[in-house]
């Protein structure tokens, strides 16, 4: 039993799906279910229960969850007690954000961050914001970039970074949602959405439809992350709800257009998150030191 080994458990007993897990982990499914199989072996109990269609923990594999969580986490600051007397910091820092956040609110931080530490390597992952508190939480990354969200894991810190608001956002292009949205008033209900798969912004949007009391959204796609969604909105392919922030730095800025007297969605608030039983770690007090500077 490893390290390695309990953060891969860790993260199927998140995803209780056997391929997203060996894909994340970077293991083919054959060597996850052996895996799991030698762990069973040594507790000498099923931690799963396994059909065609679904996984789920046992008892003991709940239980043994905790116990994995708690070991990768006394783990890490083993690590970095190790090395806390250096003068110099030294080691690895994986962030996950996404592409847009990585253009917007990151470089300030790491020109402070590098600056200060510069033996300290950084990794950086970018990719769909709804799922980044999901990385943290599985241990693939020590730092995200993520809205903040109604229900916020008590375990996780978050340090604002801004507060973001948000625009319902059309084509300019001719076509017919823009010919659509110009009617007075806007006919809702036969307006196409592009809308996020899910995550605060979704929710948001979800509250906003609601108080036009037009029945339920024509949902034309969902998507995985903001700068795909404007694209789409771009092409004329229907209307969606994105951060302010993501507009400015799309390079199709200039073919969307903001509505506006469409009512008012919440802006939400953007920061760093990681563990709270990391924070007296060197590396990544450092970090949120620079976070907040």
């Amino acid at each position: 039993m490893d390290i390695k080994s309990l953060q891969t458990f860790v993260h199927l007993s998140q995803s209780l799906h056997f391929s997203k897990t060996a894909l994340a982990m970077h293991v083919s499914p054959s060597t996850l279910s052996r895996l799991i199989q030698r762990l069973e072996e040594e507790l000498g109990c099923s931690l799963l229960i396994r059909d065609n269609r679904s996984v789920l923990l046992t008892e003991a594999g709940v239980a043994f969850k905790q116990f994995a969580i708690q070991q990768i986490e006394q783990w890490e600051l083993l690590k970095h007690s190790i090395t806390k007397g250096s003068n110099e910091l030294e080691g690895e820092i994986n962030l996950y954000c996404s592409v847009t956040a990585a253009y917007s609110h990151l470089p300030p931080i790491l020109e402070r961050f590098r600056r200060i530490h510069p033996n300290v390597d950084i990794k950086l992952s970018t990719g769909d914001s709804a799922v980044a508190i999901e990385q943290v939480m599985l241990h693939q990354v020590d730092f995200a970039i993520t809205a903040l969200p109604d229900n916020f894991p008590a375990r996780l810190h978050f340090s604002q970074l801004a507060e973001i608001p948000l625009s319902i956002v059309a084509p300019t292009i001719p076509c017919a949602v823009t010919q659509t949205i110009k009617q007075s008033p806007i006919d809702w209900k036969n307006i196409p959405f592009i809308l996020p798969e899910h995550g605060p912004i979704r929710r948001r949007f979800d509250t906003w439809f609601r108080s036009l009391k037009s029945g339920k959204p024509q949902i034309y796609a969902k998507v995985a992350g903001h700068e795909a969604l404007i694209s789409m909105v771009a092409l004329g392919c229907g209307v969606g709800v994105v951060p302010d922030v993501v507009v400015e730095n799309s390079p199709v800025r200039y073919r969307v257009q903001s509505l506006s007297g469409v009512g008012e969605i919440a802006s939400f608030n953007l920061g760093v998150c990681c563990y709270k039983t990391r924070l007296s770690e060197p590396l990544i007090e450092a970090f949120l030191n620079c976070v907040e500077a």
